[in-house]
């Protein structure tokens, strides 16, 4: 499937999520955000990875707190609180393994 066959759907308050790819073993979501909006702190089983294509972003993981920016990537572990709150309005893309069913 192309990105444009999956919907864009609301996940919070000034945030777009749609699905760009999947496989049983990877997904790839773009996540829009609003300045000043945030990603709810949360943890699922699946390894993340974020990177920042545009915007600012404060980023909680565990106990630390950083800012990141265009160009920035990291690596959020399996079970670890994470969240978010956007800085200046721009877009995350996430790649999950295994899938996040939960986002189909």
């Amino acid at each position: 499937m192309v990105a444009e066959e999956f919907p864009v759907v609301a996940a919070g308050a000034g945030v777009a999520r749609q699905v760009l790819a999947d496989s049983t073993a990877l997904m790839v979501v773009s996540f829009r955000f609003a300045a000043g909006a945030q990603g709810a702190l949360h943890n699922h089983p699946h390894v993340q990875s974020t990177y920042v294509e545009s915007g600012r972003f404060r980023f909680h993981l565990g106990e630390t707190s950083f800012e990141v920016g265009p160009g920035d990537s990291f690596v959020i572990p399996s079970g670890v609180t994470h969240g978010c709150d956007c800085l200046e309005a721009g877009r995350l893309i996430d790649c999950f393994t295994p899938r996040r069913d939960d986002f189909l």
